[in-house]
């Protein structure tokens, strides 16, 4: 693997971690909000706030695929 492919590889990594990382900021500052406000969370709010951490888990199993693409795009 050569330093492109290894780089897009890295980036498709960080995107998904940092996806991942983002929703567990976003649901515990609506449970800190819920608690200071005496109020309880809903499930659809914490589905809806946690479509970013399903789509970092699937750039990360799907993290070759994706790295490969995006070097093919740039090659071009």
């Amino acid at each position: 693997m050569d330093a492109p492919d290894r780089g897009a590889l890295m980036l498709v990594r960080f995107i998904g971690l940092s996806l991942m990382g983002v929703t567990l900021v976003n649901l515990v500052l609506y449970w800190v909000v819920a608690q200071h406000n005496h109020t309880g969370m809903t499930i659809f709010s914490c589905v809806l706030k946690s479509i970013p951490a399903v789509i970092g888990v699937i750039l990360l199993v799907k993290a070759r695929a994706v790295a490969g693409w995006i070097s093919d795009q740039l090659g071009e």
